[in-house]
């Protein structure tokens, strides 16, 4: 589209901000932008509408169409309350519950949010202060709800805020929902928009539904004799300054932990997250602090929660006694083995059991789950699709653990989403039980790898924002497209999935073949005679494209880790020059 038709449309659109249905101050920011002579900050506001990616909706907080604000959230909430309307027409009473991260206008929205659902005769059922996703996935379960609304941009920078939408099963959206829920929040205009709250129809949730949430996932505990043995285990824990501060200490203790040791200056809820840059365990500099803290007191483990709690990483002890972060491949296969060796050790494995991964994580976890009999289904990146197909086996057969490598795991059904909690709890058993096998989690990592193969895994994202980013994403996935690789890092690319158009060529064979999927997604993925696997991705709730590289090799001896590791390091650089990054 030419600059001047995109600037016409978006002027136009831009002044139907400047009506009696948008607050003065809404309205003044609109001229201020019309006004100006530098028109980027127009067009990026307002080139279109934001929309459900992976993880709801999510932006920039301001004043526009493409920004998240009152009347954006507004008008997603009146389209949801359209939804509910009709999808539950013969319920008497439909419910939601509404939760908020530590966010700049978290809590604002949340309110706005119960308002115009009440005014739509919806319960609304609000949390009284800031809580972890998790909780509010198994609150919409446990207190029997048509649907949840958490207001929370997960890891994404300061500016940031979304809306995550989650179905009667304690699920984000997926298809038909998040389609038809976009479709009627298309048709709302701002005048249609209810913000007129019938008091009567919002409750607020206390503390105990705290104690509840703490009281079911104590059942997922495997190894309880353990921890009693090892109860003082060293534990440095970090919310970022988000929502896990109100829940992980207190469910770490719960669970028998008795040496909890905090980071003061990450303990103050704080929208700007003032000791980081980026509020994400993914980046070793957020869990800098943790670390540190953890080397004065002698600790012997790391935990850091990002800001709504879902994502978990992990620091442990190598064989020097020096502190490593783990990726997340690295702690959802910990997690994995662990869970899968356990439930075989106390004979609960029936043949029932499954486990699922994102076909961008590791398939070492694979090859983990089912060696031990175990089958493991592959979705899309996204915890939705996790939680899809949870729902489609719900009652058939039983769900015992799955994650992706962006820091997510989720351990117990009765959530439908990333659990960092049950994931703490997990982990610092898990440190317990190798103390008891007289081991370390260092040792138990390597010792994996010997068992099932090694692998190493890399993942980098460009960021690429406004419209021109967007622009520049779209050309960078065609070239990959249009441009195959042949070879990548001295080894033959022998097939290659395009979710896209659901067709994978097998080049070796020279057939080609569908995908099994339940959708098209903008996902390519290369892989090599050495069974080296690239996927390329635009994220869905951020505004970059992302490569996720992996290689593998056999790892015959502890002794042997850091030559393989280096070997591993080596290749990887060479891959990011093979694909430009």
């Amino acid at each position: 589209m030419e600059n001047n038709e995109l600037l016409k449309q978006v002027t136009s659109k831009a002044k139907t901000w400047l009506t009696d249905y948008y607050d003065a101050q809404t309205q003044k920011e609109v001229q201020a932008m019309l006004d100006s002579s530098d028109t980027v900050p127009l067009i990026d506001a307002f080139y279109k509408d934001l929309e459900f990616g992976t993880g709801g909706l999510r932006g920039i907080m301001g004043t526009g169409s493409n920004r998240m604000n009152k009347y954006t959230v507004g008008a997603a909430t009146q389209g949801l309350a359209n939804y509910l309307l009709k999808e539950f027409s013969t319920l008497k009473e439909i419910k939601v519950v509404i939760g908020h991260d530590c966010r700049h206008n978290s809590k604002e929205f949340s309110q706005i949010v119960a308002d115009i659902l009440s005014a739509n005769g919806i319960k609304a059922i609000l949390f009284k202060d800031l809580r972890p996703v998790p909780e509010v996935s198994y609150s919409v379960r446990k207190l029997g709800c048509q649907s949840g609304i958490m207001i929370t941009a997960s890891h994404n920078p300061k500016q940031y805020n979304g809306y995550k939408v989650y179905w009667n099963d304690g699920a984000q959206v997926v298809p038909p929902h998040d389609k038809n829920i976009i479709a009627e929040v298309n048709r709302v205009s701002v005048d249609k928009i209810n913000f007129n709250a019938n008091k009567n129809l919002i409750e607020t949730l206390d503390e105990s539904i705290d104690d509840m949430f703490i009281n079911d996932l104590k059942t997922i505990m495997l190894s309880p004799d353990s921890i009693k043995r090892h109860s003082d285990i060293g534990i440095v824990y970090t919310p970022i300054h988000g929502t896990g501060f109100t829940v992980v200490p207190k469910a770490l203790k719960a669970c028998g932990f008795t040496n909890i040791i905090n980071v003061p200056e990450q303990d103050v809820i704080s929208g700007d997250f003032p000791t980081v840059k980026s509020p994400n365990p993914e980046d070793p500099a957020a869990m800098a602090m943790a670390v540190q803290k953890a080397i004065e007191t002698n600790a012997d483990l790391v935990f850091a929660t990002d800001p709504d709690a879902d994502r978990f990483g992990a620091g442990i002890r190598n064989d020097k006694g020096e502190f490593i972060l783990l990726n997340g491949n690295q702690t959802m296969l910990i997690l994995i083995y662990y869970i899968i060796t356990r439930k075989k050790e106390l004979g609960q494995l029936t043949g029932k059991e499954y486990t699922v991964r994102t076909i961008v994580t590791s398939m070492l976890t694979q090859v983990v789950s089912e060696k031990n009999g175990v089958e493991m289904f592959e979705c899309y990146t996204g915890f939705k699709w996790i939680a899809a197909i949870m729902r489609d086996l719900e009652g058939k057969r039983k769900y015992i653990g799955g994650g992706e490598e962006s820091y997510g795991f989720l351990a117990e059904d009765f959530v439908r989403d990333k659990d960092s909690i049950s994931a703490a709890i997990l982990f610092g058993e898990i440190a317990a039980w190798v103390r008891d096998n007289g081991k370390t989690l260092y040792e138990l990592l390597l010792d994996i790898y010997i068992e099932y193969g090694f692998s190493k895994e890399k993942g980098v994202s460009i960021t690429k924002e406004g419209l021109t980013g967007a622009q520049e994403i779209e050309a960078m996935m065609k070239n990959f497209r249009e441009k195959p690789l042949e070879n990548i890092a001295g080894s033959k690319v022998v097939l290659i999935k395009d979710y896209a158009t659901l067709k994978a060529h097998d080049i070796n064979l020279g057939e080609i073949y569908t995908l099994e999927m339940p959708t098209t997604s903008n996902v390519l993925q290369y892989y090599t005679a050495d069974k080296t696997k690239i996927s390329i991705r635009p994220s869905g709730t951020e505004p970059k494209i992302k490569f996720y590289i992996e290689v593998n090799d056999k790892l015959n001896s502890r002794s042997d880790f850091e030559k393989v590791n280096e070997v591993a390091d080596k290749k990887i650089e060479l891959i990011c020059k093979n694909l430009g990054i």
